[in-house]
């Protein structure tokens, strides 16, 4: 009897440890793929794109904030409202995909942290995910 009962514990325990590692897999596919975060990273000028891997991320500070002093122009409004409206509408959309991007980040930061991940290692070889510099200036 004590052997039908230790190996249903063990089997639980296993079953356990795979959905806990499914689960973080498919955090980190969220994280990679997830496509308003694509929109977040892709969202910036020529420039932006043709800039070197290590220089794009400055190059999309430059451009957001270069974007950021025009939208505060009185006469940016009065003047092209209809860009005014549209950069608007792109400016919400970026802001909530760096909210489901920054949630799925910690999401798969937290699970990693828990002990029976790190114990058995179940985030496999997939890298940390992280958060781009560009999510933390104001919108």
């Amino acid at each position: 009897m004590k052997w039908i009962l230790f190996i249903l514990v063990a089997l639980l325990f296993l079953w356990y440890l795979t959905f806990t590692a499914s689960r973080l897999d498919r955090l980190h596919h969220r994280v990679e793929t997830d496509p308003a975060s694509a929109v977040v990273l892709t969202r910036s000028a020529y420039l932006a794109s043709e800039a070197e891997m290590a220089e794009r991320s400055e190059a999309e500070e430059s451009l957001t904030n270069a974007i950021a002093l025009i939208a505060e122009s009185e006469d940016f409004h009065t003047e092209f409202p209809e860009i005014s409206e549209r950069l608007e509408v792109v400016t919400q959309r970026i802001r909530i995909a760096i909210g489901i991007h920054r949630e799925a980040v910690a999401t798969t930061k937290t699970q990693r942290s828990r002990l029976i991940v790190r114990i058995f290692r179940l985030s496999g070889t997939a890298p940390l995910p992280v958060v781009y510099p560009f999510e933390e200036l104001p919108l």
